[in-house]
């Protein structure tokens, strides 16, 4: 299952410093508006230490680490919703994302230029925000005049039904409520999913820090801002120091702890970002293990065995019979799968089995 996260936010931000750092990418950063024109679109790696530890059990020939993708698209200015900037090209770019990533500046830098003046996060959220709710606007409103004419056809209930709903957001919509906090049904969220609706994209920020602020974000009065909005939208928030995620590149496994250790900081924000995306799109991580190939897989939350090892092939979901499973921690403790069937740890799961995060799988189908 395919991960896609849009980096959006005002020129000038650090998306695309962001960028090259999440994917080694080399979208060019500069202190000018609309540096990047173009989307830029890369895959990152999403390093795992289990399957690293499994690797090294297994002695295995090769390693498949999870990936995800990451688009970094141009920035926004009022008006984009009517094309102002590189409005179109950037809400287009929007509707093809699984989630949005809003990066937003709150360390202070004379040197690198703020498109609307003095540090405001909020104001720039609602800038961004404002803009992909007009453009939501705009989308509801065709999509009801074209309802409308069949109100009065063979699936007149249906077309009122989602007109009645597609009015309710219109509201929500115009009273500044993004889709995404708004309080929908699975059937609900059904009928408006074929609208691509931007607002209704799941959503997290980036707090984008100075380097000696990282260790404690809430030095920063903008930060302790976005925090106290963060937590009244329930939306993710994730510190993070452009600057410093693009000085770990070139800094190998041990040089990085090293380096982090020094800044107080536990993990980078790269992997924090990532392991966000994850968490905000419903998914979960399993593995396949052997001499061959130690290999990552994601899924989404509450799938059972059959679809997971669907996402491997449709044959392995079609004939599914049965799935070996133990946790990654459970089988690096015991040392091998013979030990692990020993200590009676080894459980053979049916087809209402329903995959946890870290299982280590082994499926056995029949087509």
């Amino acid at each position: 299952m395919a991960l896609s996260i849009g980096i959006v936010g005002l020129p000038n931000v650090g998306k695309s410093t962001l960028f090259n750092a999440l994917t080694n990418g080399n979208a060019e950063a500069a202190n000018y508006p609309f540096c990047t024109i173009d989307k830029n679109e890369a895959i990152a790696i999403i390093k795992d230490e289990r399957v690293d530890k499994l690797a090294e059990l297994f002695n295995s020939k090769k390693k498949v680490y999870n990936t995800t993708t990451f688009v970094d698209i141009a920035g926004l200015v009022k008006g984009a919703s009517r094309g102002e900037g590189l409005g179109n090209k950037f809400l287009s770019h929007i509707r093809e994302v699984n989630a949005v990533l809003h990066v937003v500046r709150v360390f202070e830098d004379n040197d690198i230029t703020h498109t609307q003046g003095e540090l405001d996060p909020l104001r720039d959220l609602d800038i961004i925000l404002t803009e992909l709710m007009l453009a939501d606007m705009e989308t509801i409103n065709n999509r009801i005049e074209k309802q409308q004419k069949a109100l009065k056809g063979p699936k007149a209930k249906e077309a009122q039904e989602e007109v009645d709903l597609l009015k309710r957001i219109l509201v929500e919509l115009d009273n500044s409520k993004p889709v995404f906090t708004l309080d929908l049904t699975d059937s609900e969220r059904d009928i408006i999913r074929p609208l691509f609706l931007l607002t209704a994209k799941s959503m997290m920020i980036g707090a984008n820090l100075s380097e000696n602020e990282l260790s404690n974000p809430e030095q920063n009065p903008h930060y302790c801002t976005l925090k106290k909005y963060a937590e009244e939208k329930n939306v993710e928030l994730i510190p993070f120091s452009a600057k410093i995620e693009a000085d770990l590149q070139s800094l190998d496994d041990e040089e990085r702890e090293s380096y982090l250790a020094d800044l107080g900081v536990k993990e980078s924000g790269v992997s924090r970002l990532i392991k966000s995306g994850h968490k905000l799109l419903k998914l979960l991580t399993y593995i396949t293990a052997g001499e061959t190939e130690i290999h990552a897989w994601t899924v989404r939350e509450g799938a059972c065995a059959p679809e997971a090892a669907g996402v491997i092939h449709s044959d392995f979901e079609r004939g599914f019979i049965s799935a070996e499973v133990i946790s990654a921690d459970k089988l690096i403790e015991l040392g091998s799968f013979v030990k692990a069937k020993e200590a009676g740890a080894l459980r053979l799961e049916g087809k209402q089995y329903v995959m946890q995060e870290g299982d280590v799988v082994t499926f056995r189908f029949n087509v």
